[in-house]
């Protein structure tokens, strides 16, 4: 496993007013553990997936910006980790419902 002191926590980035280097390697929070990752954006469905959320449609993502803002993600949506302020993720379980 690589060093996670090489990697850019945004989450403490966005409570620090930073804005997270491009090319770099970033600890992103779902819920409440940090996955390392080494791409500079992802889809929803990717985190998702990360997050081991399957199927991914069974789930909600939503984003936590800094300020307390939270912003529903789509499965297709693709989530920038250089822009500053993402702060966390959090998966919502959707409800099965029988139709």
């Amino acid at each position: 496993m690589e060093d996670l002191k090489d990697f850019i926590d945004l989450e403490e980035y966005a409570l620090s007013d930073k804005k997270p280097p491009k090319e770099a390697k970033y600890l992103i929070k779902i819920d409440k553990k940090k996955y390392p990752v080494t791409v500079e954006s992802m889809t929803g469905r990717d985190i998702l997936l990360l997050a081991e959320k399957n199927p991914p449609e069974n789930f909600q993502l939503r984003q936590k910006l800094k300020g307390g803002n939270v912003r529903k993600i789509g499965l297709n949506d693709l989530i920038d980790f250089t822009e500053p302020g993402v702060e966390k993720f959090m998966t919502i379980p959707l409800d099965q419902t029988e139709g």
